[in-house]
């Protein structure tokens, strides 16, 4: 019996299949992960950077919450800083930016990517219609080490994963997880050094322990004090 070969190839070139499809060639999304003082920025600057001087065209995206170092620039924890444009939204990039510009963009950083709930409408639309280059750097989780924003939710799209880890502070072994240092519970508290810091898994357990008692000590100072005021007066009444 003779075999059967099919004239179809199911793997057209990577040349001609936008061409021939009518469309953009797909692009790439790369996610860069891991806790506060990791090196997140550093990584993407660096990607962005080597990107420009390979001669693609490049632009650099950052939420306009995040206003600690600069408005108008993405700066690393080290003062190193890049241009890039402050939204609230990514969807809105493309008519800001202008749409003939953007048509020509090769490559998209977005930094503190946690921060834009359209991270993965825009994600998809980049990369699979538009056939840009999206690199994306964010924490991978809150200080209570569940899920931040939407950057676990584009895992699955991405071509790669980095996930990065600091130096604790407390002992000096590989930090995975931020630890926040005041008593704040809001899930969004912008913030440098001052507010939060790298930990090993050690130090993060027992980090968090140190912190409940000291909330409960507090909050009992606190009733404590409420209990002899509301005394006083009943006295003085």
């Amino acid at each position: 019996m003779s075999s059967f070969k099919s004239q179809i190839s199911l793997a057209p070139s990577v040349d001609d299949t936008g061409d021939r499809m009518g469309h953009c060639p797909s692009g790439e999304i790369h996610v860069i992960v891991g806790p506060m003082f990791a090196g997140k920025t550093t990584a993407l600057l660096r990607r962005i950077k080597s990107e420009g001087n390979r001669g693609r065209s490049v632009a650099m995206l950052k939420s306009s919450k995040d206003t600690r170092y600069a408005v108008d620039s993405v700066v690393t924890h080290d003062g190193t800083k890049f241009p890039c444009w402050a939204l609230p939204n990514l969807l809105s990039f493309r008519q800001k930016f202008g749409a003939e510009a953007y048509d020509k963009l090769d490559v998209i950083g977005i930094d503190e990517a946690q921060f834009f709930d359209d991270l993965y409408d825009f994600c998809c639309e980049a990369a699979e219609h538009d056939g840009k280059t999206v690199i994306v750097a964010g924490l991978d989780g809150d200080y209570l080490r569940k899920s931040f924003g939407s950057v676990l939710d584009i895992i699955p799209l991405a071509d790669t994963i980095t996930k990065l880890t600091a130096r604790c502070e407390l002992c000096g072994k590989r930090a995975f997880f931020t630890l926040r240092k005041t008593d704040e519970t809001r899930t969004e508290l912008i913030g440098g050094s001052d507010v939060y810091m790298p930990v090993c898994r050690q130090h993060y357990v027992n980090g968090q322990a140190v912190l409940e008692a000291a909330r409960n000590v507090l909050e009992s100072r606190t009733k404590v004090q409420s209990d002899s005021y509301l005394g006083e007066v009943a006295v003085v009444n």
